[in-house]
């Protein structure tokens, strides 16, 4: 039998002691050392459980406050004192733990201690027990406290002392068999599971003893006893073959007699109470085999639930008891934990959903659940193993959920900032000269994608599953989409920019080539339009290249680079071709061949020149032209073929060669034979001017009549002013044969001021409505004014029909032929 080796009891013990048990007691009174006298500074006690079986709810208070154990954790002991009623339990805690509990009454001789008592140990962290004793009268035959206090001790206590007398080893109710075999009955029902792991060391503590026997006989007496009761137990299935010391270890010990050796009786306690507090003693009650595992700051709630199961007459399993013990203290431990975290992080939620960085978020929310988690290891690390770990990884996967959301708000502000980074970095580095767009697009990319990923993972947390590869996914997909937008803008940048240099190259070259109609206009305008075409091409596949374009887009550009050159090209040729500028034309022309000779000198007509030749050959010759530019003829001379562009839903390759229809092509001949027709007349008019020419006499008669009034002009300066202002250019005139030209053009000036003034009075009345008296007054005015504007203007038209009529009978031809723009 494995049994702890017993005290080493001293040498004076041996020596023989008088029978003193029946010597009378002095009549003086008891001694004085057979006084019960409490300590002086005993510590608190606490009716643990009542004489109703009620469970103290007062217990964590005690711990906390009056025994000052609250930090304890695992630093301390239980310890339980079991024996008969009245012998002297009580009187042996006080002494050997300097505890306060009550002791039984030498007069009364009844029961002092009822139900169970607990305090804690002077200047020592042990908590102690005082359970009621047994085979009380009080209690009679009813020992069901008996088993529910054995019960309750063995599953909270690491020690059970058993109290009793030398002269009841042997005795099976004196030696207290009877709890015994309660204490063994219940260890299996508590511990038989755990055979040869849960141990609990049975202290027995024989009192009175002189000496007669010694201690090795004694234990060997109780030895024999024990497992005589454990061989007589009925044991649980698969348990028939276990030993009594797979379960308990035992110690025995000894004190002298209190009343007839006092001194050695205290030298005694003093012996024993090293057990209990020095742990270098080798017979120290203590050892890690016997400890329950239970931190005293949830020792009211596991001894509670203990007491619990036993009330209820449910079966006691220790190992759940301190599961549900653990699961209890470290939901409470992590829940004032994380209450802490929480209000530590609400620090970063402000910021992050206003969308700002928050600087070192990573190292701050590491910190602030480092500290959560240290705060629930410092306490619940002291519960069962198990339960500790699985409430730790909840209590962290419930930190990293909530700090995960702080982790993707910067996620998300991270996302922006380097988004905002990259079209910065992107339009900043774009405004220089010479940047090729995809060496910017890559180094915008590239450091704005740094600065993600260096903030993203600096915000990672270890023993997380966070992840940021969607975030990153989608910050690429959203950066190249911003670089495809703004390649498309460049692009377009590029091609306004061709556009521009197209319409540059075109418009002058072209203008010039249809200004001069002839059979090989069209043909000078394909060839500019080639060159023009290569020249562009070759510059935009220069810039292209920097836009990284394949070959599909390269062709496209090209395609519409033709497109584009073509629609220049024909809007040129449309602006040509308009009206106005189709008779400048044709005018510029009829003049080239009608005014001019075949060396290009002015044709100055004479009365016997033949005028209407020349001008039906000009005007039939420049008719003419008029088909030519009826539709554009794409045959490219230097290459031999036509010009042929794919057709497009914005692109009508064929339409975009007609130029004129038949109407429009009428229409202008109609216009410019009217125009011609005033060629004709100027040319009639000035044979006519050369053959109206004075006599001389008439000359010679004029200035000798007009002598006098001829030396007044030349005498008054203001008079010879005047002459020179009005006759030096009307002479000019005359002689230039510009007169009916400047009438023509007085009359034209006339007409369009009138309209003008006409214009400002309607503005004038118009205004005048303002006011009703000024309104008044305006109508007045108008109504006076009205009839010598319209005499006025009856007396100009009619002047200007009479003079139309007298040139029309003068010259035989009608004015009707003539155009205004011409004129």
């Amino acid at each position: 039998m494995n049994v702890v080796p017993d005290v080493d009891h001293l040498s004076s013990r041996d020596y023989i002691v008088p029978d003193m048990l029946d010597s009378p007691i002095p009549s003086s009174g008891k001694p004085e050392i057979f006084k019960q006298e409490k300590p002086a500074a005993a510590q608190p006690r606490l009716h643990l459980i009542n004489e109703e079986q009620k469970f103290s709810e007062h217990l964590s208070s005690f711990i906390n406050e009056k025994w000052g154990l609250k930090d304890s954790g695992f630093n301390y002991n239980l310890a339980a004192v079991f024996g008969s009623q009245s012998t002297g339990k009580s009187t042996l805690l006080n002494r050997l733990f300097g505890t306060s509990f009550d002791v039984m009454s030498e007069s009364s001789r009844q029961q002092t201690t009822k139900g169970i008592w607990i305090s804690k140990g002077k200047d020592m962290k042990v908590l102690i027990m005082d359970v009621e004793g047994t085979d009380g009268r009080e209690r009679g035959e009813d020992q069901d406290f008996e088993r529910k206090s054995a019960l309750f001790s063995l599953a909270t206590t690491e020690v059970l002392i058993v109290n009793l007398w030398e002269h009841q080893v042997g005795l099976y109710n004196g030696a207290n068999m009877g709890l015994l075999k309660t204490v063994f009955e219940v260890n299996l029902q508590l511990f038989g599971g755990n055979r040869g792991k849960e141990k609990t060391l049975l202290l027995f503590v024989i009192r009175d003893h002189v000496g007669a026997t010694p201690l090795a006989n004694l234990s060997n007496t109780l030895r024999v006893d024990l497992e005589r009761i454990w061989h007589g137990l009925s044991k649980p299935e698969g348990l028939e073959d276990c030993k009594i010391t797979d379960y308990f270890d035992f110690m025995f010990t000894t004190l002298s007699h209190k009343l007839l050796q006092p001194e050695k009786f205290e030298a005694d306690v003093d012996q024993l109470r090293l057990r209990f507090t020095d742990p270098n003693n080798p017979n120290y009650v203590f050892q890690p085999q016997y400890s329950r595992r239970v931190p005293v700051d949830g020792l009211h709630i596991y001894a509670g639930g203990i007491w619990d199961k036993i009330m209820t007459n449910k079966d006691l399993d220790l190992p759940t008891q301190q599961e549900l013990l653990a699961q209890y203290r470290c939901d409470e431990i992590a829940s004032a934990a994380f209450a802490i975290f929480q209000e530590k992080v609400k620090e970063f939620r402000q910021p992050i959903e206003s969308g700002n960085i928050v600087e070192d978020l990573g190292p701050k929310m590491n910190e602030i659940r480092s500290v959560a988690i240290k705060s629930f290891d410092k306490d619940a690390s002291r519960y069962h193993a198990e339960v500790y770990k699985r409430k730790r990884a909840e209590m962290m996967s419930k930190a990293n959920h909530m700090l995960e959301a702080y982790f993707l708000g910067q996620l998300k502000n991270l996302h922006k900032k380097a988004v905002s980074m990259f079209s910065t970095k992107l339009q900043n580095t774009l405004r220089g000269d010479g940047v090729e767009f995809s060496v910017a697009v890559a180094d915008s990319k590239k450091e704005a994608l740094d600065y993600f990923l260096q903030g993203a993972k600096a915000i990672k947390l270890d023993e997380t599953e966070w992840s940021f590869d969607e975030e990153l996914y989608q910050l690429e997909q959203g950066l190249k989409e911003l670089a495809a937008v703004q390649r498309e803008k460049e692009l377009n940048k590029m091609l306004a920019a061709l556009e521009k240099h197209l319409r540059k190259e075109l418009d002058e070259p072209i203008g010039l080539a249809l200004n001069n109609p002839g059979p090989g206009m069209w043909g000078r305008v394909i060839t500019i339009y080639q060159r023009t075409v290569e020249d562009g091409e070759q510059l935009l596949q220069k810039r292209a290249r920097t836009f990284d374009l394949n070959e599909h887009e390269q062709a496209e550009l090209t395609l519409n680079l033709r497109r584009q050159a073509w629609v220049l090209l024909t809007k040129k040729v449309q602006e040509e071709s308009a009206d106005g500028m189709m008779l400048l034309k044709l005018r510029n022309r009829f003049e080239e061949k009608f005014r001019y000779d075949d060396h290009g000198l002015p044709r100055v007509w004479k009365p016997d020149d033949d005028i209407d030749t020349p001008f039906r050959k000009a005007r039939d010759e420049t008719v003419e032209l008029v088909p030519l530019f009826a539709k554009i003829n794409t045959l490219d001379p230097i290459k031999g073929e036509k010009i042929e562009l794919e057709a497009t839903d914005d692109f009508d390759f064929d339409q975009s060669l007609k130029v004129l229809s038949e109407s429009r092509q009428q229409e202008i001949t109609n216009k410019f034979k009217r125009e011609s027709d005033a060629f004709y007349l100027e040319a009639k008019r000035s044979v006519v001017a050369t053959q109206a020419k004075l006599p001389y006499w008439v000359g010679v008669a004029l200035v000798i009549l007009g002598w006098n009034e001829f030396i007044a002009v030349i005498k008054n300066p203001l008079y010879l002013m005047v002459l020179a202002m009005v006759g030096v250019p009307m002479a000019a005139m005359w002689y230039l044969d510009m007169l009916g030209l400047v009438e023509t053009v007085a009359w034209k000036v006339y007409d369009q001021g009138y309209k003008i003034a006409m214009d400002k009075l309607r503005e004038a009345m118009d205004k005048s409505h303002e006011g009703q008296g000024k309104q008044q007054n305006q109508q007045q005015h108008h109504q006076q004014c009205q009839p010598q504007q319209f005499s006025s203007q009856s007396q100009l038209n009619n002047r200007f029909v009479s003079r139309s009529d007298s040139f029309r009978e003068e010259n035989g031809v009608e004015l009707d032929s003539l155009d205004k723009k011409s004129l």
